[in-house]
């Protein structure tokens, strides 16, 4: 048997949409299916895309599905066809019962965009069950002076199919004294009555057997039988009678088992036995005898099982009473079944998207339904969520509600929601239902990198090693995964002359920074680099920051004397008044160094040797301290010693000459401010410097006479760079007069600088008369020693 379906159905559909609060609702009624029960699976029933205006290859790219609470399962839909087919047999008595007619809704859900279609399946039914009487036999007392017409109630049938196919009709055995009359009960059953056609005579006729046979409306009908047993009794002219015919009672759903219904009272006004009232069910269903008993004396009826609204509204109960002369009367007992809020809502959820990207507003996360088996304001619902969330409920048709993004989600200030939906009824008391679901937010690309600082400063000593750590440049980016994942780069200098790529480099990953080779302060005191820090994530996002790198100077250039002159040539020779006063001006000493900042050059004159008079320093001046004297040196020569002031010193020697109007035989110097200490004697220290003295020492020998030497050195406070004279070399005393013989050896002055396990060596010839030979320096020996 092929499935029925409507004829609405069978033309093409033509669907009206509706748009409410976002989602689209189709049609106004149910599309509905027909098939008989007992079919086989796979049964077909529709074609959806037809019926859905649909191409058949829409209804799977659409997202097409069933959704129902309970009857999902016997429906099966093929997304390539759009063919509905039966999934299971169905059997009508199991489903709906007496119900009439049987109806299985169900709901067809299109995601995309999102619809629903609301549509029922009937099921017809088929005369597969006959009618059955619980009773085999059915007994009955009759008194023999029951006159004609007389009716009998008799127990009915029970027949599991409805309509057309139900009980239609009793027939009996052909005799000469019954005939069967066929009542509705007003609820669509019918029962038989047994009615007298003439009088009994016990004597003629003590008992009867006869069939009872019912008819059910199907084609071919079906029937079932029961044996009526006819015992003729003695007069009992009396019938029970109730109070009542018909008792309607309301009794709410939660009443306990055992609780009273109600009592039924009838009265027999004869005497004895024919007067003793039994009271029973009559014609009863299974299912009333399991949910009611009665008390046979007293006529009162009681719960034997909970009742439940949401399965059976009403019971209707017929009630006989019988006398002991076999006489009976009946009457009918409807119990109406009254709601009570005894079941929480429920919800359904249909479909739930998590995670959800945090840049997408109005996204659906949760599609679902809410349903409440109760009636009336028990069954009245009312659906929420936490007021400080960014989704809101939006209801639908049928009880279905989405759960939509309110406003786009930012991911770094919350990565998940733990959202709570609360179904509430409106009954007394009210009941509610929570449901928790966690939706998680996807990170979208949506933050650069920050650097922890925009502009870096960093300095690095000249001369250092190649790819030396010179500094880290760190940034974070407050995205996830690889959209948090950063690179460091170089980017290209705003000064396209600076080689930036042979200077330093990045490691990409930690942004630490290295200078490629060494650096020299006196090339390139400064310069700036621009780093990028690009993330991971696509499109990629970056930032910049400065980055400044300041060379630090290393005294790495020794001083240089510019004046005078000291290229080999003649000494550069002045000429001192015999008469000059303390204060005159000597001679100036010009030095230079390469080095700048604190290795700035200065000019001060070395420690004065003993028996010499002080001269005084002002800038890199020289001027006497002491008056002119016969018996000074007529000649005096100084040597001149240029150091820098920073970590690393340096030093240069030059000789200038200071002549007296007079001869003397002292070699003099050309005093600073007073030194400490005093020695005698090659390699003693003469006098030592205070540690702050740097820049252009004026360094002498002088002479002691009996040809004892003196020494003279300076000393760094600080440990830095020491330098000393390491004595002279033959007498340096002259004959009298303070000349120097012809053959006699010129006086060498030895003069070493010691700086950080290097050391210079130089010597100086000083002549002691006005000998017009100027002192001639020898070039450097520098020797490398360990401090």
């Amino acid at each position: 048997m092929e499935a029925i379906v409507a004829p609405a159905v069978q033309k093409r559909q033509v669907f009206f949409l509706c748009v409410f609060l976002g989602v689209s609702w189709a049609g106004t009624e149910p599309l509905q299916y027909f098939v008989a029960e007992e079919m086989e699976r796979g049964t077909f029933l529709a074609n959806l895309a037809i019926d859905l205006g649909l191409e058949p290859g829409e209804v799977s790219a659409r997202g097409c599905r069933i959704v129902s609470d309970e009857n999902i399962r016997f429906l099966l839909l093929n997304p390539l066809t759009g063919d509905l087919l039966l999934n299971e047999k169905l059997d009508r008595e199991k489903l709906c019962g007496p119900t009439e007619p049987c109806v299985l809704p169900f709901q067809l859900l299109l995601e995309k965009p999102f619809q629903i279609f609301r549509a029922e399946l009937w099921v017809r039914d088929i005369n597969d069950h006959s009618p059955v009487f619980l009773d085999k036999e059915i007994s009955l007392n009759i008194l023999e002076s029951t006159t004609p017409g007389v009716t009998f109630l008799l127990e009915r049938a029970e027949d599991s199919d409805v309509g057309i196919n139900n009980l239609r009709n009793y027939t009996i055995s052909s005799n000469i004294y019954f005939h069967i009359d066929v009542r509705d009960s007003g609820e669509g059953n019918v029962y038989p009555e047994l009615v007298l056609d003439r009088v009994l005579d016990r004597e003629e006729v003590s008992e009867l057997s006869l069939t009872l046979t019912a008819l059910d409306g199907g084609s071919p009908p079906r029937s079932g039988t029961t044996l009526i047993h006819i015992l003729v009794l003695d007069v009992n002219d009396n019938v029970p009678e109730f109070v009542q015919s018909l008792y309607r009672v309301q009794v709410p759903e939660n009443s306990p088992v055992g609780s009273l219904v109600v009592a039924v009272l009838a009265r027999d006004l004869d005497a004895g036995s024919n007067g003793e009232i039994v009271y029973a069910f009559s014609y009863a269903t299974d299912r009333i005898l399991k949910t009611f008993r009665i008390n046979s004396t007293s006529g009162k009826l009681y719960l034997k099982a909970e009742l439940n609204y949401e399965a059976i509204q009403t019971y209707t109960l017929t009630i006989q009473a019988k006398d002991g002369g076999g006489l009976s009367g009946k009457c009918t007992v409807v119990v109406h079944v009254t709601d009570i809020n005894d079941n929480p809502p429920e919800l359904l959820m249909s479909s739930l998207t998590s995670p959800i990207a945090e840049n997408s507003p109005d996204t659906v996360v949760a599609v679902f339904r809410i349903r409440d088996r109760d009636s009336g304001n028990n069954a009245k619902m009312v659906c929420s969520i936490q007021d400080d969330l960014p989704f809101i409920l939006k209801p639908s048709v049928e009880n279905f509600y989405t759960l939509v993004t309110e406003s786009p989600l930012d991911r770094e200030s919350q990565a998940e929601y733990n959202i709570t939906i609360t179904v509430s009824d409106l009954g007394t008391p009210r009941l509610k239902t929570q449901h928790n679901i966690t939706v998680t937010v996807s990170d979208v690309n949506d933050n650069a990198p920050a650097f922890s600082q925009t502009t870096y400063t960093l300095r690095v000593r000249e001369n250092n090693s190649p790819a030396l750590h010179i500094g880290t440049v760190s940034a974070t980016d407050r995205d996830a995964g690889a959209n948090a994942q950063v690179t460091y780069s170089l980017l290209p200098p705003r000064d396209p002359h600076l080689p930036l790529a042979s200077l330093v480099s990045i490691n990409a990953d930690n942004g630490q920074l290295f200078a490629l080779r060494s650096l020299d302060y006196e090339a390139l005191q400064a310069f700036e680099v621009r780093v990028g820090a690009a993330d991971r994530g696509s499109p990629a996002l970056s930032s910049q920051a400065l980055v400044r790198v300041l060379v630090l100077d290393d005294n790495d250039n020794a001083p240089f004397v510019l004046y005078p002159l000291q290229n080999g040539s003649a000494p550069c020779t002045e000429l001192v008044p015999r008469a000059a006063e303390a204060g005159y001006l000597v001679t100036k000493v010009v030095a230079v160094d390469g080095d700048s900042g604190p290795e700035r050059l200065a000019v001060v004159p070395a420690a004065q040797g003993h028996g010499a008079r002080a001269v005084r320093r002002v800038g890199a001046q020289r001027r006497g301290a002491h008056g002119p004297a016969a018996e000074r040196a007529r000649r005096r020569q100084a040597q001149a010693a240029g150091a820098g002031q920073g970590q690393w010193r340096a030093a240069a020697v030059g000789q200038r000459h200071a002549a007296r109007a007079a001869g003397g035989r002292l070699l003099a110097a050309l005093p600073a401010a007073a030194g400490r200490g005093g020695g005698r004697g090659p390699g003693r220290p003469a006098h030592r410097l205070p540690g702050h003295r740097l820049g252009v020492r004026v360094v002498a020998l002088p002479v002691l006479g009996a040809g004892v030497r003196g020494g003279a050195a300076v000393q760094e406070e600080r440990g830095g760079v020491g330098g000393w004279l390491r004595g002279a070399r033959g007498p340096l005393s002259g004959p009298p007069g303070g000349r120097q013989r012809r053959g006699d050896p010129v006086p060498e002055l030895p003069v070493r600088g010691v700086s950080g396990g290097r050391d210079w060596d130089q010597r100086v010839q000083v002549p002691q008369a006005d000998s017009p030979q100027p002192p001639t320096p020898v070039p450097w020996e520098r020797n490398r020693r360990k401090s």
